[in-house]
């Protein structure tokens, strides 16, 4: 363990490097799916895009979290960082050649670098913390997981201005060259042995074999889920086109919201303390909420207000949520080998994304927004049911 000054130091320097990815990973989500329904493709189809995304966020974090154990974690986040760079650099080319199957492989690449730069990020802060200083961990994380996701909704907003000022490829070539300046930096500071087994990991070792970690592990699923099966595609068209809102009144309200979701991700330890009883307790405060919202879009309410409304009280609710889990997951995770747990329900988490993301666009198409949100209260009564067992 690194003394605490130290430590501090390796902290900051993951940090920012975890907030230039996420601001970039934010503005292309948003990027692609406004460019992509722009030049006519169906909701189906973009959802498409981002199968391959999900997909590979799964096996990522899988074999990330054994592959870390191995070269460390700040070569797994590194590896991220390029592996973003390259997917930028895929969509510079001219809008032509932009078919459904490249840009899915693009995305895959950056399915592949999300996961494995969000994997090592948090991971390694359970290497930088004594065992006996949990509530000093439940703040880092806390802070770590608030602050990325401020910074991802900069990027929405950060994506929908630069679709409208300077266009789809220069945005994407601004980023790469962004996070380039941010690898160059990144590589001579960070402890190259962060994350690294004392004992080498076996390949049969990727599932977890605690029975709290698969519980969570499944709420994760089904949490996650409930967030993105209205949020990633069906809400940002639904607004374009059912409320017709520009690109930077759209990007304007997702940054909007996911910045004030991470705000209260890092205040999360000054409202509740972080167990297993509190997971159950949090969900079961938000379960209902969806299906509220889509009642009131089937009685005729004012769609934009209650948009509005609904967005900021289910973001609120959603981010205690996410604090809690994201502690928990770091503090069950074994001491030697962390990136192994860890990493298994980041991919129960990207498991999650990925059914959810093709929900989104297949139940929007058919359905409508409503039908998305009713889905998205489903999931959270599951997510209650698994948290209701979790260690306390």
């Amino acid at each position: 363990m690194l003394e605490l000054k130290s430590a501090t130091t390796q902290y900051v320097i993951v940090t920012l490097n975890y907030w230039a990815f996420t601001l970039t990973d934010g503005a292309l989500r948003l990027l692609v799916v406004l460019f992509f329904h722009g030049l006519g493709f169906s909701p189906l189809e973009i959802a498409g895009l981002f199968l391959l995304y999900e997909f590979f966020g799964v096996v990522t974090n899988l074999l990330g979290g054994w592959l870390a154990t191995a070269i460390g974690l700040t070569i797994t986040m590194q590896l991220g960082l390029a592996l973003q760079i390259i997917a930028l650099c895929m969509l510079l080319v001219d809008s032509s050649m932009l078919t459904v199957a490249y840009v899915m492989v693009a995305q895959a690449l950056s399915g592949i670098a999300k996961d494995l730069n969000k994997m090592s990020a948090k991971t390694s802060i359970k290497s930088l913390v004594p065992d006996d200083e949990q509530n000093l961990l439940y703040r880092w994380i806390a802070l770590l997981t608030g602050s990325k996701n401020a910074l991802k909704g900069i990027g929405f907003f950060l994506g929908g201005w630069l679709l409208a000022t300077i266009g789809f490829q220069a945005a994407v070539g601004t980023m790469a060259a962004l996070l380039a300046m941010v690898l160059l930096f990144s590589l001579p500071l960070l402890d190259r042995t962060t994350g690294i087994a004392k004992q080498r990991s076996k390949f049969t070792q990727l599932f977890s074999k605690s029975a709290a970690i698969n519980r969570l592990s499944a709420a994760r699923f089904f949490l996650f889920g409930s967030r993105d099966i209205w949020f990633v595609v069906a809400l940002p068209l639904f607004l374009q086109t059912e409320l017709n809102w520009s690109y930077m009144q759209v990007g304007s309200l997702l940054a909007a919201w996911i910045i004030g979701y991470g705000i209260v991700q890092t205040l999360a330890p000054k409202i509740t303390a972080a167990s297993g009883k509190t997971a159950f307790e949090w969900v079961a405060a938000i379960c209902m909420l969806p299906a509220l919202i889509a009642a009131g879009l089937y009685l005729g309410w004012n769609a934009e207000l209650l948009i509005v409304a609904g967005l900021l009280i289910f973001g609120a609710l959603f981010a205690i949520n996410s604090s809690v889990h994201s502690y928990l997951i770091v503090s069950y995770a074994r001491e030697d080998g962390a990136s192994l747990d860890v990493g298994f329900y980041y991919m129960a988490n990207a498991a999650g994304r990925l059914v959810s993301s093709l929900l989104s666009g297949l139940i929007y198409q058919y359905y409508g927004l409503a039908a998305c949100l009713a889905g998205s209260s489903i999931m959270l009564i599951a997510a209650v049911v698994i948290s209701r067992k979790l260690p306390r």
